[in-house]
């Protein structure tokens, strides 16, 4: 348990976490579910020596490995504090936002807590701000629980959407989740043999062979491919797919399973990656102060020569696709190197213009100038980061030179 927090609010009292009334106000979940993992947020109005103020509650939840994964607070009222952390903590997860009751997010807290317990996973700090949470309560019945699970999953609109999803969940080993996508019957233990897995790529194709017909006439039947990585090393597995009528997974098949290199798995993963260089006429670390909105909703990682900035998508509809990426749910990233300059990156035509025009539109623009334009056949991004260079004009000359 960590040291306890003092907070101060408004008429300059400072008080402790314990409270004298607390009364729940609204929640949230992003219905990011099947995705494995999902945002909660609750507001409440606490009172103590009299004092009304409002607290906010922000839970990052992971049903594969970490469970109750993240955890943070806001006091007061102050937007741009609880938009900062709402967008650090769950902005990149890409779902809609689907009210809870109070009710739902102690049953979904005490779920991922049970998980905290089976993974042997610590609880974030803060716990002595949320443990209240998760004392026991009245088992939910079946038809609670299902009703709280299909408000947390995405719809789902499509074959290629529920064949990716239900795959995910299968290789990571959240056979719950799988199980809401499909029927009672089939075994959801095909695979139990691997490690959890995380599916890199997921390739679906109908099912034409002459065997499958004679059982499929109420059914849609698919082979899927998926490539695995999982304990540092990549596998394909192959398997077979059935769809009734209810939209749900109604056949299960194992087909295959073979380990592949490195390599091939980085073939299968191949993309372009296009960028565009700017240099800036201030200093790097001032660009968080000096950009706005540009990086709001962005995951931030410190590296030696620099910071990155990766931006999601506002939704995970590159899971509808016929072909699932798993990368593909990045719609740009933004580099500052120490050097002074501001990388912008993105794995599409679309996605490097529309990083390009948010630049333009952003208070930087007249202090970032555009000076080169790349598009390679695949990532290079990251070589660089991981290089001794700050200056990428400088490293692109190196590589050159050396290859």
């Amino acid at each position: 348990m960590t040291d306890k927090k003092f907070t101060v609010i408004r008429g300059g009292i400072d008080l402790p976490p314990e409270i004298d009334k607390r009364s729940f106000c609204t929640a949230y979940a992003t219905d990011t579910r099947l995705m494995g993992v999902l945002g909660v947020c609750i507001h409440w109005e606490i009172e103590k020596n009299e004092i009304a103020d409002d607290f906010y509650q922000f839970f990052y939840l992971d049903a594969e490995e970490y469970a109750i994964e993240n955890y943070r607070s806001v006091r007061g009222n102050n937007p741009e504090e609880i938009h900062k952390v709402e967008s650090t903590l769950i902005g990149g997860l890409g779902g809609e936002r689907i009210p809870l009751t109070e009710r739902e997010c102690r049953l979904l807290l005490l779920e991922f807590a049970e998980l905290n317990e089976r993974y042997r996973q610590p609880f974030p700090d803060g716990y002595e701000e949320y443990s209240f949470l998760l004392e026991p309560c009245k088992a939910p019945d079946r038809h609670e629980r299902n009703a709280l699970m299909k408000k947390i999953c995405t719809p789902i609109t499509g074959e290629y959407q529920l064949i990716h999803y239900f795959l995910m969940r299968i290789f990571g080993k959240d056979l719950r989740a799988a199980a809401f996508l499909s029927s009672s019957e089939i075994n959801l233990h095909l695979y139990s043999d691997l490690n959890a897995a995380t599916l890199c790529k997921n390739t679906i194709d109908p099912d034409q062979s002459i065997s499958a017909r004679p059982y499929t006439d109420a059914c849609e039947a698919y082979i899927c491919e998926s490539l695995l990585e999982l304990d540092s090393t990549y596998m394909m597995a192959i398997s077979r797919i059935e769809i009734d009528e209810r939209g749900r997974i109604c056949t299960f098949e194992r087909v295959s399973t073979f380990r592949v290199t490195t390599a091939e798995a980085a073939m299968q993963l191949a993309k372009p990656e296009f960028m565009t260089i700017y240099t800036l006429l201030f200093d790097a670390a001032e660009f968080e102060t000096r950009c706005g909105s540009l990086v709001d909703e962005a995951m931030v990682s410190s590296h030696d020569n620099g910071k990155m900035y990766m931006i999601f998508n506002r939704n995970n509809d590159h899971v509808k696709n016929r072909v699932f990426l798993l990368s593909e749910d990045i719609s740009g990233l933004l580099y500052i190197s120490e050097a002074g300059q501001l990388l912008a990156v993105s794995y599409s035509l679309p996605g490097i213009h529309r990083l390009e025009s948010n630049i333009r539109r952003s208070p930087i623009a007249g202090s970032a100038f555009p000076t080169a334009k790349y598009e390679f056949k695949e990532p290079i991004l990251y070589d660089f980061i991981q290089s001794d260079f700050d200056d990428f004009n400088e490293f692109l000359e190196y590589i050159k030179d050396d290859g």
